[in-house]
C-alpha cells in the first residue's frame, strides 16, 4: 500500500516562537512552578465595558450568515473610527476579516503568486512567516539592528533585497516584536521604493494607539503620498481593546480591483463572526481616556522591564517607543535553549519566566540567537519580580558546565 505524505507547506510551516514552548510551561506548572508569561502579547487589562456591553446587548434569535465583506453598520463605524485618527477612507475600501491574521493572509494572497517574494524588515511579527508559508511565498528580510532601536536601514538595503519576484513590502509600526515606531521619513522612503518598483506596501497598524513618547506620532500607510493605488492597511481590534479572543480585523485599500479580489477570498470563507463585529462596533465609542490610561500603564511596564534589562550585566535594549514588546540582547548562547532551561531546569522560590526566543522573528538564518522578545503585559509588580527571576536565570544558565 502506498504511503501518504504531507504537503510541502505543512512540512515547511514554521512553529511559533511565541507558543512552541508551551508544553514545557505546562510541565513546569504541573510541578507546582509559577510561570510569569512574558512570551505572548496577551494583555491583562480589562476589555472596555463598552465592548463587553456590545456582547451583552446582542439579541439575535437566529445567528445567520452575515455579508462576506462584514456588517454594513460595523464598516460604517470603522470609517468613523479611522476618520477620528486622521485616516480618510470610504466604506467600499474596507473588508472585515476574522482577525488581523486573516487580513494579512488575504493581503499576501491578493498581491503575490506562489514563488513570489515579499520584503520585510526583520525582526518581524512571526506569523508573517506562517502566512507566507501557507501562500507559498518567500520572505526577503532586511535586517534592523537592536543597537539602533530597530530603525529602518537606508533604501539601499531594500534595493539589495529586490528581485524580479518581489511583489510587496510589509512592515508593522508600532512594531511587533520591537516596539519601534517608524518616522514619516522612513515610511516615505518605503513608499518611494514601492512606487518606483511597482510594489504594494502593506502596513500593519494593530498597535496604533500605543505610542508613549509625546514627540512621536503615528504615520499611517494610508496617508503616504503617491501610493494610493498600492497602499494596504491591515488592522485588528485585538490589542486596541484588549480583546484578543474577539477575532475581528480588517483590510483597507483604495485600490478597487484589490478590494474586489479580497472580497472573493472573503466569500470563500463565508463571513466574519457576527457577534464579535457587533461588540467591536460598540468598542468604536470607547473614550480617549481609556487609551490614555492604557498608555500610562504600558509606559510604566516598559520602564520597569527596560530598567531590569539594564541591571543585567551584558544585556542590552533600546527603550521602545510603542506597542508592548521589547527585543533584548542577553548574555546567552541560544535563546531557545535559554527559554527551555528557564522552564525545565530553573526556578527561583518556586517561580520562573517564559520568554519568546527571538530567532523565530527573523528570516535570516542565525539572526537573533542571543535575543528574546519580552511582552510587558503583566502588572508592574509582577514584572519587577519577573525581571529579578530572569536575571537570576541568566546567571544560572551561564554557570552550567
Amino acid at each position: 500500500m502506498s504511503e501518504v505524505r504531507l504537503s510541502r507547506r505543512a512540512v515547511e510551516m514554521p512553529a511559533s516562537p511565541i507558543r512552541r514552548l508551551v508544553p514545557l510551561a505546562d510541565k513546569a506548572k504541573a510541578r507546582g512552578i509559577k510561570v510569569y508569561h512574558l512570551n505572548i502579547g496577551q494583555p491583562d487589562i480589562e476589555t472596555p465595558v463598552e465592548m463587553m456591553n456590545g456582547y451583552h446587548k446582542v439579541d439575535i434569535k437566529v445567528l445567520s450568515y452575515g455579508p462576506s465583506q462584514g456588517l454594513k453598520e460595523y464598516i460604517d463605524a470603522l470609517v468613523r473610527y479611522y476618520k477620528s485618527v486622521g485616516i480618510t477612507v470610504a466604506p467600499g475600501d474596507v473588508i472585515v476579516a476574522t482577525g488581523g491574521s486573516e487580513a494579512i493572509s488575504f493581503a499576501f494572497d491578493a498581491v503575490a503568486d506562489p514563488g513570489d517574494e515579499v520584503i520585510v524588515p526583520e525582526p518581524f511579527y512571526t506569523n508573517y512567516a506562517g502566512f507566507a508559508a501557507t501562500a507559498s511565498l518567500k520572505l526577503a528580510p532586511v535586517t534592523c539592528l537592536a543597537e539602533t532601536g530597530f530603525v529602518l536601514p537606508g533604501r539601499n538595503e531594500f534595493e539589495k533585497a529586490l528581485t524580479r519576484k518581489t511583489r510587496a513590502v510589509i512592515y508593522s509600526s508600532p512594531g511587533n516584536p520591537t516596539g519601534a515606531v517608524y518616522t514619516r521619513a522612513e515610511l516615505d522612503m518605503l513608499a518611494g521604493f514601492c512606487r518606483d518598483h511597482g510594489l504594494y506596501l502593506i502596513g500593519d497598524e494593530a498597535y496604533r494607539e500605543y505610542i508613549f513618547d509625546t514627540d512621536t506620532r503615528h504615520v499611517s500607510v494610508m496617508n503616504l503620498a503617491g501610493i494610493e493605488d498600492r497602499a494596504i492597511l491591515v488592522d485588528s481590534a485585538s490589542k486596541r481593546y484588549s480583546a484578543c479572543g474577539a477575532r475581528v480585523g480588517c483590510l483597507v485599500s483604495r485600490n478597487k480591483e484589490l478590494v474586489a479580489a479580497v472580497l472573493k477570498f472573503g466569500q470563500a470563507r463565508l463571513c466574519p463572526p457576527t457577534v464579535d463585529q457587533l461588540a467591536a462596533m460598540a468598542a468604536v465609542d470607547v473614550p480617549e481616556s481609556y487609551f490614555r490610561e492604557m498608555r500610562r500603564e504600558y509606559q510604566c511596564r516598559r520602564d520597569m522591564v527596560c530598567a531590569g534589562i539594564d541591571k543585567i550585566p551584558g544585556a542590552f535594549c533600546v527603550k521602545p517607543k510603542g506597542a508592548f514588546y521589547v527585543v533584548a540582547k542577553l548574555p546567552i548562547r541560544d535563546g531557545e535553549e535559554f527559554a527551555s532551561f528557564m522552564l525545565s531546569e530553573f526556578q527561583l522560590d518556586g517561580e520562573t519566566v517564559m520568554v519568546a526566543p527571538a530567532d523565530g522573528f527573523y528570516a535570516t538564518p542565525g539572526k537573533g540567537k542571543d535575543e528574546v522578545r519580552i511582552a510587558y503585559v503583566l502588572n508592574c509588580l509582577d514584572l519587577e519580580r519577573a525581571m529579578k527571576i530572569l536575571a537570576a536565570g541568566i546567571e544560572a544558565y551561564n554557570q552550567r558546565k
